[in-house]
C-alpha cells in the first residue's frame, strides 16, 4: 500500500512537471556577440485530426530547446533577424524582427509542427510537417531596452495558438546581457498598481487639445525585391488612442494625424499576405497587414498594429488585433472607399480612414486597377437618385392631378 500512494505521488509530481511550462533561454550569436536573446516559457495548443475526430494537442516548449545555429541569424542589410528553437522530431518556433530604428519588435511568428510525432500527435491521420505564420503580433520594445511581459499573452498563428509568459527578450544588443532598462508589455502595466498620489494642490488643468481636423491624404507604395511596386495606397489616416496622460493625471483620448511628409514607408509582399509599415518621427508606427484567401481570391486587412511612444504617455503604447476583417476586395482590383470609416482595433485605439484606395496584391505598372467601391460609398450614391426619383415622382402626380382637375372644371360649363 505504501509502495503504491508513493508511486501515485512520483506520477502526479511527474505530471505536474511535464504540464507546467519551462523557462527557455535561447541566443543568436554572430562570433562573440549575441544579437538576440531571450528568456520565456512558451505552451501550444494545435487542433489536428485523426480518422475519426478532431483533437487538440497541448504541450510545452522543452528547455531541451535551442536556437538552431542554421535558420537563426544577426540579420543583413537584405534580411530581418531571426530566432528559431528547435525541439523534439521536426518542431520549431520562429521568431523575425524588424526596427525602425527607435523601436524594435516581432515581424512574425512562426511555429512548425511534425505530426508524424506520435507523442504530441496520437492518431494522426498525417504526417506532414505544418507551418503556420502569423504577423503584427504586438511585441515590440525601444531600442536598447528589453522586452518584458510576465503575464501569459496569446497569440494566434493559423488555427493553433502559442502563449508566452515570463518572457524577457531583446534584439539589436549592442551588448552580450539583456538590458537592464526594460520596455514593460501592456499587460503587466495593466496589473501593476497605480503609484500613490500626493497631497492635492490646486493647479490649472491642461487645455483640451485642439482637434486636429481632416488628415492629409498621402500616397504609399512597397517594392518587391526585385523593385517593382508590389503594394500601393493613398488615403487619409488618424489615430485614436486612449492613454494615460502626465500632463493631465488621467486617461485622455487623443486624435493623432499622420502626415504624409513626415511619415517613411517600409513594408513586405509575399504570395498571400503583405504588410505596410508606416512610421512618424520615430516615435509613431502603424502596420497594417493584407491577407489573400487564394480559394475565394478574396483579400482584407486583417492586422493592425499600432506603436507609440509620445512625449506625454507614462509608458510606451502597444495595441494589436491580427483578426480584423475590414477593406475587403477581389484580388487583380483595388479597394476605394472616400467616405470616412473608423476601424475599431482594440478598445483603446481605433483607425480613421478618409478617402482610401488600396490595392495589396497583382499591382501593375505602379496603378491602381479597376477599383470595387465599398459599401458605404454605394449607398450614399443611391440616396440622392432615390430621392431624385421621388421628387420626379411626386412632381409627375401634381402635374397629373392639375390635368384631371382642369379638366373636371371645364365638362361643369355649357355651350349657349
Amino acid at each position: 500500500m505504501k509502495l503504491f500512494h508513493a508511486l501515485a505521488v512520483l506520477i502526479i509530481a511527474w505530471c505536474a512537471v511535464i504540464g507546467r511550462s519551462q523557462a527557455v533561454t535561447l541566443e543568436v550569436r554572430a562570433g562573440d556577440s549575441t544579437c538576440i536573446k531571450a528568456e520565456l516559457s512558451a505552451s501550444f495548443s494545435i487542433p489536428y485530426n485523426t480518422s475519426s475526430s478532431t483533437r487538440t494537442a497541448q504541450f510545452s516548449l522543452p528547455d531541451s530547446a535551442t536556437a538552431d545555429t542554421g535558420s537563426s541569424s544577426c540579420g543583413t542589410d537584405s534580411s530581418s533577424p531571426w530566432l528559431v528553437a528547435v525541439f523534439g522530431p521536426g518542431h520549431a518556433l520562429g521568431l523575425s524582427f524588424s526596427t525602425n530604428g527607435s523601436l524594435y519588435n516581432v515581424a512574425n511568428l512562426t511555429l512548425q509542427y511534425n505530426l508524424s510525432d506520435t507523442s504530441v500527435f496520437p492518431g494522426a491521420d498525417s504526417s506532414d510537417v505544418v507551418t503556420v505564420v502569423s504577423s503584427s503580433v504586438g511585441i515590440w520594445a525601444t531600442v536598447n531596452t528589453t522586452y518584458r511581459c510576465e503575464s501569459p499573452t496569446t497569440f494566434r498563428v493559423g488555427g493553433s495558438t502559442v502563449t508566452f509568459s515570463g518572457a524577457r527578450l531583446e534584439a539589436y544588443m549592442p551588448q552580450n546581457e539583456l538590458s537592464p532598462t526594460e520596455s514593460v508589455c501592456m499587460a503587466d502595466q495593466a496589473s501593476t498598481t497605480a503609484p500613490p498620489t500626493t497631497a492635492s494642490t490646486t493647479t490649472t488643468p491642461a487645455p483640451a487639445p485642439t482637434p486636429p481636423g481632416t488628415p492629409e491624404r498621402g500616397t504609399y507604395s512597397v517594392n518587391n525585391r526585385n523593385g517593382t511596386v508590389c503594394l500601393l495606397a493613398r488615403m487619409g489616416l488618424q489615430l485614436n488612442v486612449s492613454y494615460f496622460s502626465l500632463s493631465q493625471n488621467k486617461t485622455v483620448q487623443e486624435l493623432v494625424n499622420l502626415s504624409p511628409n513626415e511619415t517613411s514607408v517600409s513594408g513586405s509582399c509575399e504570395a498571400s499576405s503583405a504588410s505596410l509599415v508606416l512610421t512618424q518621427e520615430q516615435i509613431t508606427t502603424l502596420n497594417l497587414t493584407f491577407t489573400l484567401n487564394s480559394t475565394s481570391n478574396k483579400y482584407r486587412l486583417s492586422a493592425i498594429t499600432l506603436l507609440a511612444n509620445w512625449s506625454d504617455m507614462r509608458g510606451p503604447f502597444q495595441a494589436s488585433n491580427t483578426s480584423l476583417d475590414y477593406l475587403r476586395s477581389t484580388l487583380g482590383r483595388s479597394y476605394m472607399c472616400n467616405a470616412e470609416q473608423t476601424l475599431a482595433v482594440v478598445p483603446t485605439f481605433s483607425l480613421n480612414t478618409f478617402r482610401v484606395q488600396v490595392q495589396p496584391f497583382e499591382v501593375t505598372t505602379n496603378q491602381f486597377a479597376t477599383a470595387e467601391e465599398c459599401q458605404i460609398d454605394q449607398t450614399q450614391m443611391l440616396i440622392p437618385i432615390i430621392v431624385g426619383a421621388a421628387l420626379a415622382g411626386l412632381v409627375l402626380i401634381v402635374l397629373i392631378a392639375y390635368l384631371i382637375g382642369r379638366k373636371r372644371s371645364h365638362a361643369g360649363y355649357q355651350t349657349i
